[in-house]
């Protein structure tokens, strides 16, 4: 059965030597690049564009969490000032019940309250 190509050429894709196989495809690609310069850097730009805007919809999205995390520990920040402050309240509170009043000064000392 006979070959179609020439005798004296030698397909590179088929070729025995992976070095001159790639070399092949290479400048192949090279030549097509060079052919269509427009399209790829248009490709390559709007690859660019793409990627952009797909981290800046990412930021997007992480600044919403961050707020709504942010807004959840403020509630949390009040919530346990208001504990601290009744803690507060009600031990001062026990301490004017001892008769004695040392307890009192010894909570104002702790709380640095000045008033008696």
């Amino acid at each position: 059965m006979a070959s179609s190509a020439p005798q004296g050429s030698v397909d590179p894709l088929t070729a025995k030597d992976p070095a001159k196989a790639l070399t092949a495809v290479a400048s192949g690609f090279i030549e097509n690049v060079k052919r269509n310069r427009q399209s790829f850097f248009q490709f390559f730009a709007m690859t660019g564009i793409l990627l952009l805007s797909f981290r800046s919809v990412s930021q997007k999205y992480r600044i919403h969490d961050l707020e709504e995390d942010t807004a959840v520990l403020k509630k949390e920040h009040e919530s346990l000032t208001d504990r601290m402050n009744k803690i507060k309240s009600d031990l001062l509170h026990q301490a004017s019940i001892d008769s004695t009043g040392v307890f009192a000064s010894r909570i104002r000392l702790l709380f640095g309250d000045d008033k008696k």
